[in-house]
C-alpha cells in the first residue's frame, strides 16, 4: 500500500483519531469510500498531507488499515500517542528518529524518577476499584478499568495524585488509561509533524471523539478542530470552546463533514 502522490506544495495538515472517529467497526465499510475520495479532492485543491494520530501501536496501525480496506496509506502516522513515522518511497514505515528517540529517553528518565508515585497511584487504584494495572514492553505503566464509570473515577484521582509531578501525563481513551510524558502526545506529535512540513498551527485540522484527543482538538496545535456526532461529551463542550465544529453524522461520515466545512 502506497501513499497518493505527493502535493506539488504542502498547504494544510489532516489529522484523524482512528478507532471510533474515523474507523467503525459495525460499519460496512468501516471507513465511508467517500472519506478517500475527500482525501483526493483535498490533495488536489488544497496541498493537503494526512495521517492517522492513535493510541495504536504501529503494528495496530497496519492491520487497521488493512482491516478497513484503505485504498491508500496516510502520509504519516503518530502511534501511541507519540511515536511518529512516515512511509518510505516503497510503504514500509519509518521512525522519525530524532522526535522518537528523545520522547523516549524523557519517557524512561520521568518513569525512572516517578517510581514511588506511580507505585502509590497503583495501590489506590487496587485498593479501590477492580481496575488492572499493566506493565509491558514499550508501555511502562497503565490502567484497564471495568467500566466508563470505574474509569471516570480513576481520572479524577489520578488528576490529583499526578500534580506532585508536572512532566508526569496520562491519556483515557474509554477503560483504557496510558501514562506518559505531558510533553509527547498527540497534540505535541501533530505540531511536529507539521512543522516538519513547514506548516503552522493555523492550517492544521484534527478531529477525534475521546478523551486523549484533548491535546491534538487545542488551538495551539490545531486551528481547525472538529468532532464526530458521536464523540464523548467532554470532547464535544472541548471543541465548541474552541471554535470547533461539531458534526451532526458520526464516525468517518462525520470526518468528511468536517473536511467539507473548514474545506469547502
Amino acid at each position: 500500500m502506497r501513499t497518493l502522490d505527493p502535493p506539488t506544495t504542502v498547504s494544510a495538515v489532516l489529522s484523524f483519531d482512528f478507532d471510533g472517529t474515523l474507523h467503525d467497526p459495525a460499519g460496512e465499510p468501516p471507513v465511508p469510500l467517500e472519506f478517500f475520495e475527500t482525501i483526493r479532492q483535498l490533495r488536489t485543491d488544497h496541498g493537503a498531507v494526512w495521517g492517522i494520530n492513535t493510541g495504536r501501536s504501529m503494528a495496530q496501525v497496519v492491520e487497521g488499515l488493512i482491516e478497513s480496506r484503505f485504498p491508500f496509506s496516510p502520509d504519516w502516522v503518530v502511534g501511541r500517542e507519540r511515536e511518529i513515522y512516515f512511509p518510505n518511497a516503497f510503504g514500509r514505515w519509518l521512525p522519525h528518529e530524532k522526535w522518537n528517540k528523545t520522547c523516549d529517553k524523557e519517557i524512561h528518565r520521568l518513569f525512572k524518577n516517578s517510581r514511588k508515585l506511580l507505585k502509590s497511584i497503583r495501590s489506590e487504584i487496587e485498593q479501590h476499584t477492580g481496575a488492572r494495572w499493566l506493565e509491558m514492553e514499550g508501555e511502562p505503566a497503565g490502567v484497564i478499568a471495568q467500566s466508563d464509570e470505574e474509569m471516570a473515577w480513576i481520572a479524577e484521582r489520578v488528576a490529583a495524585l499526578t500534580q506532585a509531578e508536572p512532566n508526569l501525563g496520562w491519556q483515557r481513551n474509554s477503560i483504557y488509561l496510558r501514562f506518559g510524558h505531558r510533553n509527547y502526545q498527540k497534540g505535541s506529535s501533530l505540531s511536529e509533524v507539521a512543522r516538519h512540513y513547514k506548516i503552522g498551527a493555523d492550517r492544521c485540522f484534527a478531529i477525534g471523539d475521546s478523551h486523549n484527543d484533548f491535546e491534538m482538538l487545542d488551538a495551539a496545535h490545531a486551528k481547525m478542530s472538529a468532532c464526530p456526532a458521536n464523540a464523548v461529551d467532554d470532547i464535544k463542550a472541548a471543541v465548541l470552546s474552541h471554535g470547533g465544529y461539531i458534526a451532526k453524522a458520526s464516525h468517518g461520515s462525520g470526518a468528511v463533514e468536517a473536511l467539507k466545512y473548514y474545506f469547502g
